[in-house]
């Protein structure tokens, strides 16, 4: 076999909660123009055999594409690596188990308790014993300095604001009290300077820089490394924090999370509260990147392997290099690879159907929607951590493969506890307990000699179902002796599959009907392991008539990182209305920070029409503390961005309302860039069905067939097993059905047709 060209192996990897998937492309050496791909699925944690996934992953990926033999814990080459590409759970999880790096919070004097007080909010109200999540931080140390905001304007009669500036920045004239004051400002001492949001900005006090220092050096001394810096009013006026940021740095302290750099936006409790998840989940995954890195050969200072370059996907759908990768910004990079890869390969810019991507992973369930772009949130809580940064709109339940099957109470409960990959389901033969997979297993749902075989000590054993229908007859009997009934123990086992499945209906009930989106026009994207397991009953459940599976989509969110974009944005505050006198300067600022996008991405390689950017204004009505990132929708009257229509579009449909007296008021400027991976995937599923000619397939044709539980009709002693690399495109199948490759089974209930696209199963119901 012809030897393969350097830089030309392509590597995604996904380390999930249970699996790790990894999917790798290079040029077939044998049939030029043509591309080989390989798909491998291991557990996420397996000690005994390797200490990290995605490294063994791209050790058995190099092997397989290069036919050498690569030893376990050896030093990997990478010359023939094009890129890798990483979505991992190391910070969620880390944030989740509460087991992030120890740091301290430096914050303005007067607010040492602000974090911890938060916003009040009290989601479990009627709770007799409520517990409030600890604060991420250890220590607590106060800064003596102060800045408040006097305001500004460009309007000498309006005596709400306090300073009127000059075009360079310097102070031209004030109020003082009610009345104009030629050259007056209002009363107080301290001088004022614009801050970048445009409001005056009174310096009350200035840190007291050697005595910031000695507390510094106090808490080096005391063991931490990491520190988070919130300051009063830094999103505008970042001086102090910087200053203090640079003194940390020469003493020592390896991650400095300044809230003005991170995130600078109004609102100190959320930024504050981001600060402290960045300096607590950062050093973790730096320290994770630095063992990943170490399996390979020579280690640049750029984050670049010796030939191939590293990119990481964010939490908001985009890849990011190295200097650009973050723990706050990592907390749903898992996700985001799947919800990249169904989004762009199930959308159709045509047709608009609006698609719900649901990930049925080892863990857990997340559910997203997609209609023509990605749903980003700027404010979540994870953990009971309220964290301001952009996120795609993921909404994850503790149902999956892993989740644990219990009986208390008289009630059948899937989750929210869960397996994990150690010791896993009772199948996996570590002697955990009984999971959804379990009861997939025993209802025929999973075939063991189909399923891979990377389970036991040695990691080569297959499922083992005699643990799984033990541990079921025990269960079983429990069950019957409370009900003092005699129920099949099939009857049971898809009880549990049942509570499992309505567990997974619920966030998709919140992302559509919920916001008044109708169920029935959408179509279901189903993803993750454990998916095509459940996804036609789900559909059932919900009304939806129209299911696609990928052919990858067991291995999906790595799936989505080949096909990601690059990408790349900046934002600054703002606090000017939106009337026309500001207009232009809000477009100036709009254009300002474009034109450094793209000089960014041009860096990065893109450039020309493989660079998209986004332009958005954080709004809201004057007197309210709700602002929405909204895009503008076409142009206003002037042949400008109009933003305004798009921002009533946006409240009346999230709110109900518009406050037509209020002025419009920007919060924030932000433009985000999108370097292009594809300049197109080709075309959609849904013109290809259109034009496919069908053909039954004989069910005799079927590769064996095996004894399948369904709901309605019961046990199907030969229900047929197809595998999906034997069908060709065009091919129609009826339910009651198995379809199955190396890494997914898909159950075909009675009822449902699946057709064989080029990249899909189409199912309808």
């Amino acid at each position: 076999m012809p030897p393969i060209p350097d830089r030309s192996i392509r590597i995604c990897a996904d380390r999930g909660g249970t699996f790790c998937d990894v999917h790798a492309s290079y040029p077939d050496p044998e049939r030029p123009g043509e591309t080989k791909e390989i798909v491998v699925k291991l557990l996420s944690q397996d000690a005994a055999n390797y200490k990290d996934a995605p490294t063994e992953g791209i050790r058995r990926v190099l092997e397989i594409a290069t036919g050498d033999e690569f030893p376990r814990s050896s030093i990997l080459p990478t010359d023939k690596i094009d890129y890798i590409r990483l979505s991992t759970t190391v910070a969620t999880n880390a944030l989740l188990e509460r087991k992030g790096e120890k740091h301290a919070l430096l914050i303005t004097k007067g607010f040492t308790d602000l974090l911890l007080i938060g916003n009040q909010s009290r989601p479990k109200i009627f709770d007799l014993n409520i517990r409030r999540p600890a604060p991420l931080y250890s220590a607590v140390v106060e800064v003596d300095e102060r800045v408040t905001l006097v305001g500004y304007t460009s309007d000498p009669k309006a005596e709400a604001h306090a300073v009127q500036f000059n075009e360079d920045g310097t102070v031209a004239r004030g109020y003082r009290g009610a009345g104009w004051d030629g050259e007056g400002l209002a009363e107080g001492p301290g001088e004022v300077v614009r801050g970048i949001s445009g409001e005056a900005v009174r310096i009350m006090k200035k840190p007291d820089l050697d005595s910031v220092k000695k507390d510094l050096e106090k808490l080096y001394d005391d063991g931490y490394r990491s520190i988070a810096i919130v300051l009063c009013h830094s999103y505008t006026f970042p001086a102090h924090e910087l200053q203090i940021g640079h003194i940390a740095r020469a003493i020592g302290f390896t991650q400095v999370s300044e809230s003005s750099q991170l995130l600078p936006m109004i609102k100190m409790v959320p930024r504050g509260v981001s600060s402290t998840a960045d300096a607590y989940l950062t050093p973790i995954l730096k320290q994770y990147l630095d063992g990943f890195f170490h399996g390979f050969d020579e280690k640049l200072r750029d984050g670049r392997l010796r030939s191939a370059r590293v990119e990481f996907m964010g939490s908001d759908g985009g890849l990011l290099d190295l200097n650009n990768f973050s723990g706050l910004k990592s907390i749903l990079s898992g996700p985001a690879g799947g919800v990249v890869g169904y989004a762009l390969t199930s959308w159709d810019p045509d047709r608009k159907h609006p698609v719900i991507g649901l990930d049925v992973g080892g863990t857990s369930t997340d559910v997203s929607r997609f209609d023509g772009r990605y749903e980003v949130v700027y404010e979540t809580t994870t953990a009971g951590v309220t964290i301001q940064s952009p996120q795609l709109d993921i909404n994850t339940v503790a149902a999956g493969g892993g989740s644990c099957l219990t009986f208390r109470n008289g009630l059948f409960l899937a989750g929210p506890e869960s397996a994990g990959a150690e010791p896993g389901p009772a199948c996996y033969r570590k002697g955990g307990p009984l999971a959804v997979t379990d009861a997939n297993l025993i209802l025929g749902r999973l075939i063991p000699d189909y399923f891979p075989k990377i389970f036991g000590k040695s990691a080569r054993e297959p499922l083992d179902a005699h643990a799984s229908r033990s541990a079921f007859e025990a269960l079983a009997q429990d069950i019957n002796q409370t009900y003092n009934k005699n129920i099949g123990l099939d009857e049971i086992v898809y009880g549990f599959i049942k509570v499992a499945n309505e567990t997974m209906c619920r966030p998709i009930r919140a992302l559509t009907e919920a916001r008044g989106y109708a169920l029935h026009k959408h179509v279901l994207a189903s993803f993750g392991g454990a998916g095509g397991q459940h996804a036609c009953e789900i559909a059932r459940l919900l009304g939806i008539k129209t299911i696609l599976i990928h052919r990858y989509s067991s291995i999906l969110s790595a799936y989505g990182l080949a096909l990601a974009d690059r990408a790349f944005e900046l934002q600054e505050p703002s606090s000017a209305f939106y009337t026309a006198e500001h207009r232009s300067s809000l477009m100036s600022r709009l254009d300002k920070l474009d034109a450094e996008v793209r000089a960014e991405l041009g860096r990065q390689g893109f450039e020309g029409e493989h660079v998209h950017t986004e332009r958005m204004l954080n709004m809201r009505f004057e007197g309210t503390d709700t602002a929405l990132m909204v895009l503008p929708t076409g142009a206003d009257g002037d042949g400008q961005e109009d933003f305004e229509a798009a921002f009533k579009r946006a409240y009346k449909a999230e709110f109900g309302f518009l406050l037509e007296t209020k002025t419009v008021t920007v919060d924030d400027v932000k433009v985000r860039g999108i370097g292009k991976t594809f300049d197109t995937l080709g075309e959609s599923v849904f013109s290809e069905i259109e034009r496919l000619g069908t053909r039954a397939v004989d069910r005799s044709t079927a590769d064996t067939t095996y004894s399948v539980y369904f709901d309605e009709v019961g046990r199907v002693d030969d229900t047929p097993v197809f595998k999906l690399d034997a069908l060709g495109v065009g091919d129609r199948l009826e339910g009651p059905a198995m379809i199955i490759d190396n890494t997914q089974t898909i159950v075909l209930i009675p009822g449902a047709t699946a057709v064989l696209t080029r990249k899909h199963l189409y199912i309808t119901l």
